[in-house]
This record gives structure tokens, C-alpha cells and sequence, in this order.
């Protein structure tokens, strides 16, 4: 064990030194007495780890002074205020002034045991706060901020039975060892939360806000109903604003008490609250002078009179007029929504006081973080230029070119001001790198492909540059693929992407419920990519494909005259055109704007067949709440062939199945052989989608998880038949996405609607699969 050297103990061992030199002959300093002298000399002795030069620099004693029973006293107390030194004397020999002084151990280890619930190296960053680092001197006062420090972060987090237990080991060379022993026991679980003083909503409406509860079927991922004070703070905040929305200017939470049970092993949560009244707004005015003008400012603010109070629209009005000034250079314009309370009516009238500030302009843009990443790669996304006034549209867009790369986990981006310069502010980018290369080997099953396998090869950053390398291979029972691609997105500095792809194909179509053939298709095709807009790129792409084709004897009578005109192998040099209109704020996990495409293909002379396909297709997000997010997508399409020749029947639409309309067998919607009820797919197709997306219960921070309540229609025919809308085959059901390493997997349960005779249905279909 250490011992600790008390300000009675210090005396003591000074007096006792002095003793000791009395018998000895020598003279002791201490503060009770002593004849003051001038030293002549200083001799630091007992140091073995601290470097005498920090003596010195501590001591406020210097060679010719004239030592007093005062400046003694001031010299004992400066040395033991370094906290290197558990006891310091002073001694005389002549008039050399002897400092005697015993080090503090240094902290060789610091060991922890037994601790789960947190990473350790968050546990050891907050015992640094408190002055416990390996390689620092050692201070006994610590042990108990030690046991007090960990007993904080383990009953935020619940672990009322934790047991803290501390050793101290003493070392050779004056070091020492601490182990941390800890027996967290089991977190203390939620057994009610209650709210008192409620009488505007039900109590089950508020306490639903809670994301803390008892336990439930969710509670083993989410950890709901194991306390933690920091999620107590945020549902408290939740329950604040959902007062303050509805019209409670006065609401206030009282008070918060968490009782645990004698044996620890329980919560009781019980929030108080005090609701008061309901308040209208009673009017809304705009002061301030501002470059934008007043009457486009004034649409910005949704507080409308005679309306309830809402903080949030309050809020989000104040940051819409801040952002505009910000579009137009003010950075650092502050909107004030100053409140004028009537409590005796209940009103509040809302004064949004602008300040717009002065108009700066980016100085520059700094990029930090980026190890492999190059700084052009990152610089070239930006909207945002050097040099050019500050416009807050454009930075946020920059922010999320940058996030949509994919070459990154986290975008920091901050705009502080340039010291001594008020009209200029830098932006600071800092980056936090995911690999961007993948080997991926998989397995997995498909109700349309049945058992699969994957294996495949890409660098999306490769060398750093953002270009787009890829090989992948797929084995099915349907189809068997490989595709070997490379992009250049900027192989001109304006934006213009330059690519190329090979790739075979080789499909069966004897798991389906189609009409059987086998298709082997072989291809190298070059694409270019073309800006025209912040949200529109047309990828125009020229190829060159080959098709070979085996029917068997029971492939329809159409199949067997195609391949009689056409032969069984086939070639074709192919155009096509994407135009695409994306605004989506996220690609992974979207809640609001457009994705566009319009999609045009035809064959040119050179090969042996003629034909020109067009696509059209429109989603769009809108959110709904703020877990809430609406989806529509709807597709038309159709084939036509050209110069006296038809369309190949590999080229005809199908639906039916997770992709399109859920609840069918895969492919089998549409026209069908009249000899063997197989589906023969058509010339036309169309297809709605509509969809309710929300988060998965106890997964609602995961951007991986999304389940939806789904209405799917669709139907595929020939150019010489329109069907009607009672015509099309309809589904409604659930469904649940997930964005897993493997790529996205899709799970459904639709019931089917409409069904006419001869349909197949499959109510649950799913893909799944796992790497390993």
C-alpha cells in the first residue's frame, strides 16, 4: 500500500530530522528554528526519477539569499505543490542549503478487469481527466476519485451492483502498478416509467415517447429497458417538445426522480410535469434590414396567427431566414425570434428580429483526414469555391457530394472565421476513411434463383483517385455472369465520367415459370457520362453484343421461328441513352426527392437484329413524419422492332415477383402460351409501386433497416392489346429491406389482389444471403 504524507506527518518527519542532524552534528532547516544565513551553495539529494533542473526551477531559493525562517516555509510548501514528492526537508551543512526530498512513485501499468459494458479506452480517457496516466507521478489522493469516476460512468449507464476494487503494487525504480478490478453484475432493468401532472394527453400517449421502458420483444438489440441517464435526457427533451409543439408556452418538467430497488436490480422512473396553458400566436412580424427583401423572408416563416404555438415551427422559421441570409454570403446572420407573452389571454406574438451581419467570403477550403484519398478527389465535389462569397445552398451541397463518394463514414465540415479578418471565414473538411475495397465471397438463396453464389473484386477509390474498378462473378440456377468494369468519373475536369464494361451471361430460364430457352450473351461496351445540371447526367453507352440461343422442345412455336429467320446465334451493336434526374438526399437510405430515368436503346446497322427499347421511370420521397417517409415509383415501358423485323423475345418485359409486383410468382404476370401455360413475357409494360417506409422497431437509428407497408400494380402485354386497371394484377402487404454487406435483401408478405384464374401466386417471397 502507498502511504500518504499529511501536512501533521510533514511536521513530524521535519522534526524528527531535525533531531536525527542535532544528534548528528548537523544543523536542520525547519520552519520552528533556525538562524537565518546566505547561501552559498544548493545540493538537491534523493532524486531518482525527476531531473534536478525542475527543482531548481520550483525552489524560490537562489544562491546568495538570505535564508529566513519565512522563506523556508515558502520552500517546503513550493516543492510539495509540484506533486512530485511525497516528502521534502531542508537541511544545512555550513551554508550550503541541503534539500532532501522523497519522489512520488510514477504510474508504470494501469489494468483493468472485468470490464465490459464499455470500451476501455473511453474508461481509461476519463480516468486521464482526473490525472491517472501511465508514465505520470502517482498521487495517492486519487484513489478514491478513481472508485468515485467509475461508479459515475457505470451508474449512468445502469449498473447500480457494479463493485469497484483498487490496488496499488509498488515496483522497482520507484514505480507502481494499478489494477482495477470490476464486478459490474447485471444492469438494473427499467421497471416502470410514469408521468405525473399530465392532463392534456392520455399518460400511455406521453409515456410512448419514452424510447426508455420496460422490457420488450426488442429489448435484447436495443437495450430500452436498461437505464441510462443519457437517454432519460433526450426522452425528456422529447416529451418538452412534444408539449411545446401543441401549444404549452409554459410547460415544465418539475422534477425527475430514478429510485432503484434496495437490491439494485430495478428502476422506478417518475417525471413530473407542469403543462400550464395553451397559448395562440397572435401575431407574426419581421424587423431588421436585410439585402434579401423583406416580403421573401416573410414566406420563409410558417408561424401563422391564430394558430397554436409550436417551438418548432418557431425554430425551423428562424433557421430558414438564417439559411437564405446565408445562401447570399451572411454567414453569420443571427434570426431572434423575440416572444411577447399575454398570459392573462394566452397569446404570444413573435417578433423574427434579423441581424444579417457582414457579408464574408471563403478564404479556404482545408481538407484533413483523407490518408488515401487524394485532396482533388474530395476538392472537386465541391460547389463551394475559394475566393467566392459564402453561400450556405452551396456548402451544404458540397457536404453531401462528398457523402454520396461513399469513400468516407463521417463528414465533418465546420466554417470558422479567419482571425482579425471579419469578412472571411475558412471551411474546414475533415474526413473519416472506410475502406472503399471489397473481396467479397458469398452465399445465399433467392425464391427466383434458388441457391446462389458471388465472389467479386472492387476498388471504388482505387490509387486514391475515385475511379471505379470491379470484377464479379454470380452462380445461380438462373444465371451464371461475369462483368469486369472501370470508371474514370472526372475524366475531364468539368465532370465528364468515362467508362468501359465486358461481361457474359449465361441465362436458363428452366427454374422459372417462363418459357424455357437458354441464352448465352457475351459484350464490351464504353460509356460516357455528361453534367448538364447540379442533379441531371446523361450516360450515353455504345456496344457490341453477342447472343447465342438453344431452345428445347418444348420452347414456344414463336421461339422456334425466331431462331428459324434469325439463326441461333446473333449479333448486335447497341446505343442507348440514360437520362437521369437525381435529388435524393441519401442513396443508401432515402427519405425525400426524385430519382428520374429515362432510359432509350436501339440497335444500329452492323448487327442482325433491329430494335429500339424506351423505359421510363419516377420515384420520389416525401416524408411524411419524422420516421415516416412515402415512396411512389412508377414505370412504363415499351419494344418495338424496326425495319420489317420483330422484336427478339429475349427483349420482352416481365413482371411479377420482389422486384416488381409482390405476391406473383417471379416473371409470371402477363401473356401466356395457350399450349403450355408459360409465360412469354410482352412488348409493353407498366408497373406502380406505392410505399410507407418506417424504421425497424428497435433499430431506428440503423440507416441498414427499413420495413414497409406496401400496394404494388403492374401488368405486361403486347402493342396490339391496352389493358384496363381491373385488368392488372394488385397486392398489398409488408415488407423489410436490409442493406447488408451482401448487397440489399428484400422480404415481403403480400397478399395478392384481383387474382384471375391461371395466376400463381407466392404471397412470401425473400432473398437472402451471408458472407463468409
Amino acid at each position: 500500500m502507498i502511504k500518504r504524507t499529511t501536512s501533521s506527518s510533514r511536521r513530524k518527519h521535519a522534526l524528527r530530522a531535525a533531531i536525527l542532524a542535532a544528534a548528528l552534528g548537523l544543523p536542520a532547516l525547519s520552519a520552528w528554528a533556525f538562524e537565518p544565513f546566505t547561501v552559498s551553495d544548493i545540493q538537491i539529494r534523493g532524486l531518482e526519477q525527476t531531473d534536478p533542473g525542475t527543482v531548481y526551477n520550483y525552489l524560490p531559493i537562489k544562491t546568495g539569499t538570505l535564508l529566513t525562517e519565512e522563506g523556508a516555509r515558502a520552500a517546503i510548501k513550493a516543492l510539495y505543490d509540484t506533486g512530485f514528492f511525497e516528502d521534502v526537508q531542508l537541511g544545512r551543512e555550513g551554508d550550503r542549503l541541503v534539500v532532501t526530498v522523497r519522489e512520488r512513485p510514477t504510474i508504470a501499468e494501469i489494468s483493468l478487469n472485468g470490464v465490459k459494458a464499455f470500451p476501455q479506452d473511453k474508461l481509461k480517457e476519463s480516468l486521464k481527466d482526473i490525472g491517472l496516466v501511465e508514465r505520470r507521478v502517482f498521487d495517492p489522493a486519487t484513489l478514491d476519485q478513481i472508485v468515485t469516476e467509475l461508479e459515475r460512468q457505470y451508474y449512468g449507464m445502469g449498473y447500480y451492483a457494479a463493485k469497484i476494487k483498487v490496488e496499488v503494487e509498488r515496483l522497482e525504480r520507484n514505480r507502481v502498478r494499478i489494477r482495477i478490478d470490476v464486478d459490474e453484475g447485471q444492469p438494473a432493468k427499467i421497471q416502470q416509467v410514469n408521468v405525473v401532472g399530465n392532463r392534456a394527453f392520455p399518460r400511455q400517449t406521453l409515456i410512448g415517447l419514452f424510447s426508455l421502458g420496460k422490457t420488450g420483444a426488442f429489448s435484447t438489440f436495443t437495450k430500452n429497458d436498461q437505464y441510462s441517464r443519457q437517454k432519460l435526457l433526450g426522452d425528456l427533451e422529447k416529451l418538452r417538445s412534444y408539449y411545446m409543439d401543441r401549444g404549452y408556452l409554459d410547460f415544465d418538467i418539475e422534477s425527475t426522480q430514478v429510485t432503484v430497488t434496495p437490491d439494485r436490480r430495478h428502476v422506478f422512473i417518475t417525471v413530473n410535469v407542469k403543462e400550464g396553458a395553451r397559448y395562440r400566436v397572435k401575431s407574426v412580424s419581421l424587423s431588421g434590414q436585410t439585402d434579401v427583401p423583406a416580403t421573401e423572408l416573410r414566406k420563409l416563416i410558417t408561424v401563422q396567427p391564430g394558430a397554436l404555438f409550436s417551438r418548432r415551427e418557431v425554430t425551423e422559421s428562424a433557421n430558414a431566414i438564417a439559411d437564405r441570409l446565408g445562401d447570399v454570403g451572411y454567414a453569420f446572420a443571427n434570426v431572434n425570434p423575440v416572444p411577447a407573452v399575454d398570459k392573462d389571454k394566452h397569446e404570444v406574438s413573435f417578433d423574427f428580429q434579423v441581424s444579417q451581419g457582414r457579408r464574408v467570403y471563403v478564404r479556404r477550403i482545408n481538407v484533413s483526414g483523407n490518408n488515401r484519398t487524394r485532396d482533388y478527389v474530395i476538392r472537386r465535389e465541391f460547389r463551394q469555391m475559394e475566393g467566392a462569397w459564402y453561400d450556405a445552398s452551396k456548402i451544404r451541397r458540397s457536404k453531401e457530394r462528398v457523402n454520396r463518394l461513399g469513400y468516407f463514414d463521417e463528414v465533418n465540415l465546420e466554417t470558422p472565421a479567419v482571425p482579425d479578418a471579419s469578412d472571411q471565414v475558412d471551411i474546414n473538411v475533415n474526413v473519416t476513411e472506410r475502406s472503399t475495397g471489397q473481396f467479397m465471397l458469398g452465399v445465399g438463396y433467392s425464391n427466383a434463383q434458388g441457391v446462389l453464389f458471388n465472389g467479386s473484386v472492387t476498388q471504388r477509390n482505387f490509387m486514391g483517385k475515385g475511379q471505379i474498378l470491379s470484377a464479379s462473378v454470380d452462380v445461380s440456377d438462373l444465371v451464371k455472369s461475369f462483368n469486369l468494369s472501370f470508371t474514370e468519373p472526372y475524366f475531364t475536369p468539368d465532370g465528364i465520367s468515362l467508362g468501359g464494361d465486358i461481361y457474359r451471361t449465361d441465362t436458363n430460364t428452366q427454374r422459372l415459370i417462363i418459357a424455357q430457352y437458354r441464352q448465352v450473351t457475351s459484350g464490351a461496351a464504353v460509356r460516357v457520362g455528361l453534367p448538364i445540371t447540379e442533379h441531371v447526367n446523361d450516360i450515353v453507352r455504345l456496344g457490341y453484343e453477342n447472343t447465342s440461343l438453344s431452345l428445347v422442345e418444348e420452347s414456344p412455336q414463336r421461339y422456334k421461328d425466331f431462331v428459324a429467320t434469325f439463326g441461333d446465334n446473333v449479333s448486335s451493336v447497341k446505343a442507348s441513352n440514360t437520362l437521369v434526374y437525381d435529388s435524393r438526399d441519401s442513396i443508401i437510405y432515402p427519405t425525400k426527392g426524385w430519382n428520374n430515368r429515362l432510359i432509350t436503346e436501339g440497335t444500329l446497322p452492323g448487327g442482325d437484329l433491329r430494335y429500339y427499347r424506351v423505359e421510363l421511370q419516377g420515384q420520389y420521397y416525401r416524408p411524411i413524419t419524422r420516421s415516416l417517409t412515402g415512396f411512389i415509383n412508377a414505370e412504363y415501358g415499351f419494344v418495338n422492332g424496326y425495319s420489317g423485323k420483330g422484336v427478339p423475345f429475349f427483349q420482352n418485359f416481365y413482371l411479377g415477383g420482389p422486384n416488381s409486383v409482390r405476391g406473383y410468382r417471379t416473371f409470371s404476370l402477363g401473356p401466356l402460351d395457350p399450349v403450355d401455360n408459360v409465360s412469354l413475357g410482352g412488348t409493353r409494360k407498366v408497373q406502380l409501386n406505392t410505399e410507407l417506409l418506417f424504421p425497424v422497431p428497435g433499430m431506428a437509428d440503423s440507416k441498414s433497416f427499413r420495413g414497409s407497408i406496401f400496394f404494388d400494380a403492374g401488368w405486361v402485354y403486347d402493342d396490339k392489346y391496352l389493358p384496363s386497371f381491373s385488368e392488372l394484377r394488385k397486392s398489398t402487404g409488408i415488407g423489410f429491406h436490409w442493406i447488408s454487406p451482401l448487397g440489399p435483401l428484400r422480404f415481403s408478405l403480400a397478399y395478392p389482389i384481383g387474382v384471375k384464374p391461371g395466376d400463381r401466386k407466392e404471397p412470401f417471397q425473400f432473398t437472402i444471403g451471408t458472407n463468409f
